[in-house]
């Protein structure tokens, strides 16, 4: 059987899509599986060594230069990779306009299916034209977990219950791994401070606060624009035991991560990386609804606050400590 999943971004929503494959490896061993992806986060897909062949997609890039004859070339050179296979299933879990032109362009055998979602989750971007494009559209219960969504939907086209643990098809650490240059020798805490709504954020005072008490532990900093770099270099200027990062690829933000003896972060798509992992994690939430997204598959994962009700610095450092003293 050969599959087709297109989901393209962002990088927490490509990243929740992954226990699809292993749920298709499970059931059908022999099944090829095909992916379509924003060109940002090929490595991370990549990571999976059940997925057969990527396809990148590169929409973001490609809207700045429309209008150049190379980047016509790449569109359609990458309609000729996307129609050089003909697919069983086509499975579009995000739901929106420019999928659907994906899945509609794909090609599939005599009697295949292209499956979709039927509707959208609460405060999802789901565009219901999507639905145009699909032989099958599979309702969902609008509060459905992130990771469950698309699991319910292929599950329930190929026929088997996706109610079972996630398994992210994600490489485990190994003490051997080679360590970049930039990342510290021994065990060090990852602040993911850093995403594009404000309001998501975590106070600066309360990340201070709690890098103190977890002296003398070595703080690490990423950052992905000059005003999150601006944030970690305030943090750090108050934090004697933290350090800001390079600018980091998406290939050495997963390496960063990986290794972390512990990460906290605030509800964005490296958090999430840490806690597919199972990196010792605490996910902050303070705008947005934790049942959305918190990572209910390891014990190794606390998730702390909700939608208007931030954690306090007492709680973090609780389970902070919990979760370090646990592994």
């Amino acid at each position: 059987m050969k599959i087709l999943l297109v989901r393209v971004s962002s990088l927490g929503d490509v990243l929740h899509n992954m226990p699809i494959v292993a749920d298709i490896a499970r059931h059908y061993p022999d099944a090829q599986i095909d992916w379509v992806v924003e060109e940002g986060y090929v490595s991370l897909v990549r990571l999976n060594g059940r997925v057969r062949n990527i396809i990148p997609f590169a929409l973001r890039r490609w809207r700045k230069s429309l209008g150049k004859p190379e980047t016509r070339a790449e569109i359609k050179a990458f309609f000729r990779t996307l129609r050089a296979e003909q697919y069983d299933f086509v499975f579009d879990t995000q739901g929106l306009l420019k999928t659907g032109i994906i899945m509609g362009a794909a090609r599939v055998v005599k009697g295949g299916q292209k499956v979709g979602l039927a509707n959208g989750s609460e405060g999802s971007g789901y565009e219901g034209i999507s639905r145009f494009f699909h032989t099958k559209s599979i309702p969902l219960d609008p509060r459905t977990h992130a990771v469950a969504r698309g699991r319910l939907v292929v599950g329930a086209a190929l026929g088997y219950d996706a109610n079972t643990p996630a398994d992210f098809g994600l490489p485990a650490v190994s003490p051997s791994d080679p360590r970049p240059d930039w990342m510290p020798a021994g065990p060090y805490v990852v602040y993911f401070h850093g995403t594009a709504r404000d309001a998501k954020k975590w106070a600066p005072a309360s990340w201070i606060e709690l890098g103190a008490a977890l002296a003398p532990m070595t703080i690490l900093l990423p950052w992905g624009s000059a005003k999150e770099k601006a944030e970690a270099e305030a943090l750090a200027a108050s934090l004697p035991n933290a350090r800001v990062l390079p600018k980091l690829s998406m290939a050495d933000a997963v390496l960063l991560a990986r290794h972390a003896a512990l990460a906290v972060g605030v509800d964005t798509g490296l958090t999430h990386i840490a806690a597919a992992f199972t990196t010792p994690t605490v996910e902050i939430y303070a705008d947005s609804p934790r049942w959305k997204t918190e990572g209910n598959w390891s014990p190794k994962i606390i998730n702390l606050g909700d939608r208007g009700t931030p954690p306090s610095v007492a709680e973090v450092l609780a389970a902070a400590r919990s979760l370090l003293s646990a592994h």
